[in-house]
């Protein structure tokens, strides 16, 4: 396997409100909930209620990881590129979180690189922030802070299609489509997960969904490094 592929896990996230219900909200986030909402731009008949159904799920202060799906290339023989998927999932955050970082410090050995979309605003920073609230230590591969930016060796798709044009959010099916490689999104996005968690109670439709995009991510990154892309064969879950 050429070596720049060899160490790279690929990583997507599946976040939901950290309760199922706004009333089930403390008061006292409430209250911190109605100050972050005032920056938001909302329908005229839009509750705080409404925003917190909408928007929660997207930030780590009100929201939870309900799973995070991985892949990593491998050689099912000599010359022939594959991918391995798995996703963690479950309804106690914490232990899912506690199997993420298990399998990164399994992994770390290995100079081991993170990649994802939008992964350095997003989906880094958001499992930092749920490893303290859930006070777990931060993985040494996740934990960066004070590094400059080419010490850190995480690898963002979104980042790496912009070429330096910071103005614009370019988004994975869209990056997908252009370049012709299958996604999930057919059945759903990522505005749906919290509904189909909470109301569907399909946990394994969201991990499925997770993996989806996992592949989707190691399939664009191959195209934006100019490789081949892997036969659909050869990619499995393990």
């Amino acid at each position: 396997m050429n070596a720049e592929l060899s160490n790279i896990l690929f990583l997507d996230i599946e976040t939901v409100t950290s309760v199922n219900n706004y009333s089930r909200l403390s008061e006292r986030l409430k209250v911190q909930w109605a100050r972050k909402t005032v920056f938001f731009k909302r329908e005229s008949t839009q509750t705080d209620e409404d925003l917190f159904n909408q928007r929660g799920g997207i930030y780590a202060e009100f929201g939870k990881i309900i799973a995070v799906g991985v892949g990593k290339f491998y050689e099912p023989y000599p010359g022939k590129l594959g991918i391995k998927t798995r996703c963690i999932s479950g309804h106690d955050e914490k232990n899912v979180l506690i199997d993420f970082k298990n399998l990164l410090e399994k992994n770390s050995q290995n100079n081991l690189r993170l990649c994802a979309h939008n992964g350095k605003e997003f989906d880094f920073p958001f499992l930092c922030r749920r490893m303290l609230v859930n006070s777990l230590a931060i993985p040494e591969v996740l934990n960066h802070p004070g590094k400059k930016p080419w010490e850190v060796p995480h690898l963002d798709t979104m980042e790496m299609w912009k070429f330096g044009d910071h103005k614009h959010y370019t988004s994975l099916d869209l990056l997908a489509a252009i370049f012709n490689i299958p996604t999930s999104k057919t059945e759903m996005d990522g505005s749906m997960v919290n509904h189909v968690y909470y109301e569907e109670k399909d946990l394994n439709k969201i991990s499925s969904y997770c993996i989806g995009d996992v592949v989707a991510l190691a399939l664009l990154y191959l195209r934006l490094k100019g490789f081949d892309l892997v036969e659909q064969d050869f990619i499995i879950e393990g």
